[in-house]
């Protein structure tokens, strides 16, 4: 995991960076693996309060590794639910969702095929302008299978998601704020995705996490769900020495300092 995929911690921020850059971060299965591996451990850490995600080099991640594409991994039986309600595959995507801290993707290069499904399972999206992305798994006669019709549906028109789909074109990151993919262009995407992570982490991170966990779950709830959801992550937190910090430290005009 630690040649794979690098976590860095500082200030409450988790800088994770998937780190074969010779390849464009492509996936075999090793790189499968460290992702997994990251996330696992990045689960199981105190006091993260923010996620970078990025790519070292010039991409974020080129997608499926063509060379692994007969691996025998490849070619298992996807139906096996290995992880929970997901495959391996599914999994090291959306595990980025489901960590309780808000994780931001800061895109540069390429971010192709499976390299635009763990973008589109982060929080947030911070994209270069002249990044090169695409919904690509059609090229190979496949579908995209890492979980992100999950996610795509909650910001992704249906239509657009379509023809995107259908044609696996490129579009640059310019065009991807237009289609709801990246948040926010910045010429800097990992500076500019730091800078965020840093507001972020200065937060109640007690409240953070259940708006999270809200945001989450509202593409499966119905309105009397999601009315009962909020009123219960609300009453887990008013009142809690995070929430009466929060209150003290802006009536006074100085930083908080929350206890994760």
């Amino acid at each position: 995991m630690t040649e794979r995929v690098t976590i860095s911690v500082s200030d409450h921020i988790a800088d994770v960076r998937f780190n074969r850059p010779d390849k464009l971060n492509a996936l075999d299965k090793a790189q499968l693996e460290g992702i997994a591996e990251a996330g696992e451990k990045l689960s199981q850490m105190e006091g993260i309060r923010a996620i970078v995600l990025s790519g070292e080099g010039k991409g974020f991640c080129a997608g499926l590794d063509m060379s692994s594409f007969t691996d025998s991994a490849t070619t298992s039986k996807l139906t096996e639910r290995t992880h929970g309600n997901a495959n391996l595959y599914q999994h090291v995507v959306l595990q980025w969702r489901k960590l309780a801290p808000p994780v931001i993707a800061a895109v540069h290069g390429a971010c192709i095929g499976g390299g635009l499904q763990f973008a589109s399972a982060a929080d947030i999206r911070i994209v270069a302008p002249d990044a090169k992305m695409s919904i690509m798994e059609m090229r190979w006669g496949l579908i995209p299978d890492m979980g992100s019709f999950s996610t795509w549906r909650s910001f992704v028109r249906d239509d657009v998601l379509r023809e995107l789909t259908y044609t696996n074109r490129i579009f640059s990151g310019e065009e991807a704020k237009e289609l709801g993919f990246a948040t926010h262009l910045s010429a800097t995407p990992h500076d500019d995705a730091m800078a965020l992570a840093t507001e972020i982490a200065s937060r109640n991170p007690d409240a953070i996490q259940a708006s999270k966990r809200v945001i989450n779950a509202l593409p499966d709830l119905d309105e009397d769900a999601i009315l009962m959801m909020e009123s219960e992550e609300q009453d887990k937190i008013g009142r809690t020495p995070n929430q009466i910090e929060a209150v003290m430290a802006f009536m006074q005009k100085r930083a908080a300092n929350f206890v994760d």
